[in-house]
């Protein structure tokens, strides 16, 4: 099989497995196993964003994964990773996420910039973040891997759009400045009891070092980042598994709370 017919097919793998709601094996072992390339997992990525374009779905930002370095050692990597986000993987502030949509949710505390100015520079700096940044949310995001039981390596979450699947953005915008990004603190509660803490520094020691990562990779790629994106930064905290019914709040300092809500089966 040739190079094209592999990504193609491990491409309409992973959208099967989405739409079927499916888990499939680690997909690894088609794109060349222990050796195989993050290039070509991205380019795994990169067909199914072609097609989610070419089929209607409106592209409104990015998510950074693998912020953690914790993680990053665990999956043998030194850099984030980033995953396309779709205007229908959006929810609102504690609207119930249907039941059965996903397979194996978990749920991520995160800072989130909505920029309003193009990022095309191929070198940029917390100045073009700072200055592109209109204001920034508290945020949760859902991943979801297609993978079974999240038997993944970075080879298999990239290929499968960084493991995204749906987010849900706070309703109260408040500008940079207001904001201390290294100190606040997060905290993330279900029926009350604590179930992930964090502080801004869990992000690669300041989202900010994330946004100008994303910044300059989507440059690289030939997708820069354009005016009206959201960018979700990175997991503040451990990630925390979502079952069906449950209902999970943030706080983060200075920035308000949100809640992601998950409708019982």
């Amino acid at each position: 099989m040739s190079n094209s017919a592999v990504i193609e097919s491990v491409a309409k793998a992973l959208r099967d497995a989405e739409l079927s709601k499916t888990a499939i094996a680690p997909i690894r072992p088609q794109l060349g196993g222990e050796g195989a390339d993050v290039d070509t997992a991205y380019t795994v990525q990169e067909e199914n964003t072609k097609r989610a374009l070419n089929e209607g779905r409106r592209l409104v930002g990015r998510k950074i994964g693998l912020t953690s370095k914790a993680v990053q050692t665990q999956l043998g990597v030194d850099q984030p990773d980033f995953g396309m986000l779709y205007a229908d993987m959006a929810y609102g502030d504690g609207e119930a996420i249907p039941a059965g949509l996903l397979i194996q949710p978990k749920v991520e505390a995160e800072i989130a910039l909505v920029i309003k100015q193009d990022l095309t520079k191929e070198k940029h700096t917390y100045a073009d973040i700072i200055s592109a940044t209109d204001y920034a949310l508290p945020a949760v995001e859902v991943v979801d891997s297609r993978i079974e039981n999240w038997k993944i390596t970075i080879v298999d979450t990239v290929a499968d759009n960084a493991s995204s699947a749906a987010y849900v953005l706070g309703s109260r915008p408040v500008k940079l400045e207001n904001l201390d990004l290294v100190n606040c603190k997060m905290t993330m509660t279900r029926a009350g009891q604590v179930v992930s803490q964090g502080v801004g520094k869990a992000c690669l020691s300041n989202p900010l070092n994330a946004a100008v990562w994303l910044a300059d990779e989507m440059v690289r790629r030939g997708r820069p980042l354009l005016a009206g994106d959201i960018i979700l930064t990175g997991a503040l905290g451990p990630m925390v598994v979502a079952n069906a019914g449950d209902e999970f709040t943030v706080e983060i300092e200075g920035f308000g709370s949100v809640v992601a809500a998950f409708a019982a089966e």
